[in-house]
């Protein structure tokens, strides 16, 4: 009995314990936060531990927990910076979980199985972290679920068929991941579906018919994925729900007859974007005038082509977007007048518009751009209510009188390059909200008026490259409202000062006075602009010394005094901020600081010879590292190397003596030149200055490869080598070089120099114009200052400097790689007209009275090529580049290729790093010397291929070819090798020797990748930004994306899906 009394007693003493004991909710909470590494609010980490737990099974006082009764009924940890890997697993325990949403973090995981055990969820949102792996086939056992979303993760394969199952959904947001293959069938079941977002993956095949079955359908975006075939007109027809509708960038086509359907688009549809797709024929015919309730349309970057419609009966329509397609004739002129249409925005840019527009008077249009098609004539009447107008890159003519007519709602006007002449009026104070004024790149002269003063809104001014002259105006500097002022390439003068009435508010952010008259001693009144991030005051006559106050400019990452006559020691503790520098071509001396020996010796020389670098030259240290690096290498392979490169050399100098008995039998003046340089130059040495060692590889150059092969060891020359003297004379950008190439090749590129143009009528044959932009006659042309950019197969390239201070490039053809003149004239007449961006325009072409007088004259874009910016070698321009900037770049020439291979129909045939030049401060990068192969000869063409083969940029079914035929996707295949560079920062015809032996760029990034370290081929300068997970995995995306490019031809892709993949990253 005692017996018996003693274990009742201990019974009830342990079932209070018992009851103490955590629940199962509680354990699963506990074991999810386990996987947390970072919690910076200390959301979780402050509140979910054991000492605040409520005993009733659900921890009520803990963040983001939701109760209900004794079960945990939702975890909302949304926004709070968390990392950490998230086992959902866990979760599969909280059997009446409602809302799971833990969106904007940094968590990463997959969706496992068990997550199909959550029967009750009705809300699951994981979007915007690091979550990956396939779509478990489970999923669609959710049935409760409402709403879904896993955008922006990193899930990949494909849409699941059992995504059908999910019956109670609502909203599907799948956008912004890595999905692809072609899209379920199932997905039309889905019938209480209300939003679908499936944009920004990789989606496939055509659009599931069915889903205006759907009848709760209100909004479909499944933009910028793959998909092809035709538009789901019937979908666009018969639904009776749906608002939104976005297929833009996709593959999708659509013929003449089916675009008629736009006349029958359902009346619910609100807002339809069918952008950046594949649709043809033309607007006439459709019946625009019935189109429904439609208030946004948008058809740009299409090929849409034709005159356009009235769009006189459209009374719902408020933004119309049909920029970039090859729309024609006159622009309809009730779009632009009167109260009748409702239009909010009219984006017509990029098309071939023509004719003339005298009033812009529509009471309800807000922004129209009307950029890049042929509009002529003076400027128009702009009354109304329209904020921001783009009349840029036209043909307009005349002065600015008309602008003071303008209404007073502008906010943003963009005049720039048009043919606009006479001074800027002093009238037109009515801008009380102007922000944004851009006239640059026009023929504008006189003097700044001082009404630009008055402009209290004013942001930006932009009056770069015209014919303006006298002071500046000092209180523009001080404005306390504009942040960037261009001036650049005028011919300003005088001294720089602030206003007497500088009160230190100025906020100023760029400053770009270079290429202008200023003289005088550095204004040190610049030093009170605080807020600078950006000074360029090179290529004036500043002199002197360089004041202190100019390490007061804190914010400073960019500073250009080169081109200038300073003279004394270099301010000593100039902020670190800086990534870009250049001082060249003056007088400095002294010392170099410390945070200065970053930058390359290009920033330093030519000029400056008593600056002194106590730890040696610029890159210096580094280039120690790296030959302690090399002796690491095996000596076998580099005696290996060596055998290669003999054998390489013999094999060139035979290619170089039967290539010149070839010439001389043609009996070519111009070749014989070439001649005489290949008996002067010595071969390379493959372990000379333009070698490189990186990661235990050996490189060899391809430019030493080539350099005995062509004269020329490069495409673009470094600044030393454009402006070095000869005979004693000293540096100057004003020096005039000879137009003929002959005579250029008779000096060494360490040599080139002062060559007078003695003759005015030097050039006697006929210069023609593919545009009205520029008007000049040989003898202008003749007497311009030229400055060698430098040389290719194809011929010599210069930098012209115009009466006007316009520059050119003018690029003189090698002697025998012209067509005909007839065939030559009419090729060229193709290329008028050629507006984009990312694309060098062409402006015109000359054709002489001898062989050797061919010249094509186009944009010149500074401050250089890629090649320029991104090779580490000496000479290098500014600071490694950082990912953003190489990403922007290669989504730039990705767009500027889209827009020749479907915009003008023609592959670019000679794409380079040499050939993707980057314009201005922010680095935008265009694309030059395209479609040079319409305008040579057949042996032209083989000799430009074999170059690209030497290269590394030529396609392997070119190599394959005797008569080499180039392409579309023979351009994708050289574009997928820049991306390599661009990830790499090496050069495509580097030879790298490593484990492998000597492999190109393109099979040691293959050989990586194959052994799973892809990572170990990128650029070692971007090993602070690959710690960012965001940063890795973008660059892993281009990776797949330049390995996708180099693929077989029949398995390489369109230049179309590259840029697109390129801009979702």
């Amino acid at each position: 009995m005692d017996l018996l009394t003693r274990i009742s007693v201990l019974l009830l003493l342990a079932i209070p314990c018992l009851g103490q004991l955590p629940s199962p909710d509680i354990l699963a909470l506990l074991a999810f936060k386990k996987g947390i590494t970072r919690d910076p609010t200390g959301y979780i980490d402050g509140s979910w531990n054991e000492e605040s737990i409520d005993f009733n099974g659900c921890p009520a006082s803990w963040n983001g927990i939701v109760c209900n009764g004794g079960n945990v009924a939702g975890v909302v940890l949304d926004n709070h910076g968390i990392s950490g890997y998230a086992d959902l697993s866990v979760f599969a325990n909280l059997t009446m979980l409602l809302k799971l949403s833990m969106a904007n973090n940094n968590l990463s995981g997959s969706l496992p199985d068990s997550i199909s055990g959550l029967k009750n969820l009705e809300y699951l949102d994981i979007s915007n972290n690091a979550f990956s792996g396939e779509l478990p086939s489970s999923f669609g056992k959710l049935h409760s679920l409402q709403n879904l979303s896993l955008a922006g993760n990193d899930f990949s394969g494909s849409l699941p068929d059992s995504i059908g199952g999910l019956a109670s959904i609502k909203s599907l947001d799948l956008s912004r991941n890595s999905l692809s293959g072609p899209l379920p069938a199932s997905l039309t079941g889905l019938r209480n579906l209300v939003a679908l977002n499936l944009s920004y993956n990789a989606f496939s095949k055509s659009i599931p018919s069915g889903l205006e079955l759907i009848s709760t359908l209100e909004s479909v975006d499944i933009s910028w994925n793959q998909l092809d075939g035709s538009v789901d007109w019937n979908f666009l027809m018969q639904s009776s729900s749906v608002v939104h509708v976005d297929f833009s960038g996709n593959f999708l086509t659509s013929t003449p007859r089916e675009l008629k359907s736009l006349s029958d688009i359902s009346e619910t549809i609100r807002y339809l974007h069918l952008s950046n797709n594949k649709l043809t024929g033309s607007l006439i015919g459709v019946g625009i005038s019935t189109f429904g309730s439609l208030k946004v349309l948008d058809l740009s970057y299409n090929q849409l082509s034709g005159e356009l419609p009235g769009f006189n009966y459209v009374y719902d329509l408020e933004v119309l977007r049909l920029g970039n397609n090859g729309f024609s004739g006159f622009l309809p002129g009730g779009l632009l007048k009167g109260d009748s249409l409702v239009l909010r925005e009219l984006d017509l840019s990029a098309n071939k518009l023509t004719g003339h527009i005298n009033m812009i008077t529509s009471t309800s249009l807000q922004m129209l751009n009307l950029s890049s098609n042929a509009l002529s004539g003076e400027l128009p009447v702009v009354q109304g209510t329209c904020s921001v107008l783009d009349l840029s890159h036209n043909q307009f003519i005349g002065n600015l009188s008309l602008v003071a007519k303008w209404g007073n709602d502008l906010e943003y006007i963009d005049l720039s390059g048009n043919q606009l002449t006479g001074q800027i009026p002093d009238v037109t104070s009515q801008f009380l909200l102007l922000g944004y004024l851009n006239l640059s790149h026009n023929s504008l002269t006189d003097a700044l008026p001082a009404v630009l003063v008055h402009y209290p809104k004013l942001s930006v001014l932009d009056l770069s490259f015209n014919r303006l002259s006298g002071p500046i105006l000092d209180d523009l500097l001080s404005s306390s409202t504009l942040q960037e002022l261009h001036l650049q390439n005028n011919m300003f003068l005088g001294n720089i000062t602030l206003s007497p009435s500088f009160s230190n508010q100025s906020n100023l952010r760029v400053l770009d006075i270079s290429a202008n008259r200023f003289d005088g001693s550095f204004p040190e009144s610049l030093g009170s602009l605080t807020t600078l991030q950006v000074l360029d005051i090179s290529a004036n006559s500043f002199s002197g010394a360089l004041p202190p106050a100019l390490t007061k400019l804190s914010s400073l990452t960019s500073l250009d005094i080169s081109l200038n006559h300073f003279s004394g020691s270099l301010p000593s503790s100039l902020p670190d901020t800086l990534v870009y520098f250049n001082c060249s071509y003056n007088d400095l001396s002294g010392i170099v600081s410390d945070n200065l020996r970053k930058f390359p010796e290009s920033s330093f020389h030519p000029g400056n010879s008593r600056l002194e670098f106590p730890s040696g030259p610029p890159g210096f240290g580094s280039s120690s590292s790296e030959n302690h690096g090399h002796k690491s290498v095996k000596i076998f392979v580099i005696v290996g190397i060596i055998a290669a490169c003999v054998m390489v050399a013999v094999i060139l100098i035979l290619s170089c003596i039967i290539m010149r008995c070839r010439r001389a039998s043609r009996g070519s003046g111009s070749d014989k030149v070439s001649d005489k340089n290949l008996h002067r130059q010595s071969f390379p040495e493959t372990t000379g200055s333009k070698s490189r060692e990186s990661g235990g590889s050996l490189v060899i150059s391809a430019d030493d490869l080539i350099a005995t092969r062509k004269g020329s060891s490069s495409e673009i020359l470094d600044p030393d080598e454009k402006m070095a003297a000869v005979a004693g004379f000293s540096p100057s950008r004003k020096s005039r070089f000879s137009w003929s190439p002959d005579s250029s090749d008779m000096y060494a590129q360490e040599n080139l120099g002062r060559l007078d143009v003695r003759s005015p009528d030097r050039l006697a044959g006929d210069l023609h114009f593919l545009d009205e932009t520029i008007m000049l006659t040989p003898e202008e042309l003749s007497r311009a200052p030229a400055e060698v950019l430098g040389r290719s197969s194809h011929g010599t390239s210069y930098r012209a400097t115009l009466d006007n201070g316009v520059f050119l490039t003018v690029k003189w053809l090698r002697e025998g790689v012209a067509k005909q003149k007839k065939e030559f004239a009419k090729e060229a007449k193709k290329f008028a007209n050629i507006r984009h961006p990312n694309v060098v325009g062409l402006r015109g072409y000359y054709w002489g009275p001898t062989q050797h007088e061919k010249l094509l004259l186009s944009d010149y874009v500074a401050p250089g090529s890629l090649a320029s910016f991104l090779y580490d070698r000496p000479g290098r321009k500014g600071p490694p580049l950082t990912w953003a900037q190489r990403l922007k770049i290669a989504v730039d020439v990705a767009r500027g290729l889209n827009y020749l291979h479907f915009d003008r129909a023609t592959p670019h045939g000679n794409l380079k790093a040499t050939n993707i030049l980057l314009d201005g401060l922010d680095l935008n990068a265009r694309v030059a010397d395209y479609c040079l192969h319409r305008l040579m000869t057949q042996s032209g063409t083989v000799e430009q291929v074999l170059d690209a083969g030497v290269l590394g940029y030529r396609a392997p079914e070119l190599a394959a070819s005797k008569k080499p035929s180039l392409s579309f996707k023979s351009d994708v295949y050289a574009f997928g090798v820049v991306l390599l560079e661009l990830l790499t920062g090496r050069c495509a015809g580097d030879v790298v020797s490593g484990e492998e032996g000597g492999v190109d760029l393109t099979d040691w990034v293959r050989l990586r990748v194959a052994e799973g370290r892809g990572s170990d081929c990128f650029d070692p300068t971007m090993a602070t930004e690959m710690s960012n997970p965001v940063t890795s995995k973008g660059m892993k995306e281009m990776l797949g994306i330049a390995l996708r490019c180099i693929r077989p031809l029949s398995e390489r892709p369109g230049i179309k899906s590259v840029y697109e993949d390129l801009s979702s990253i």
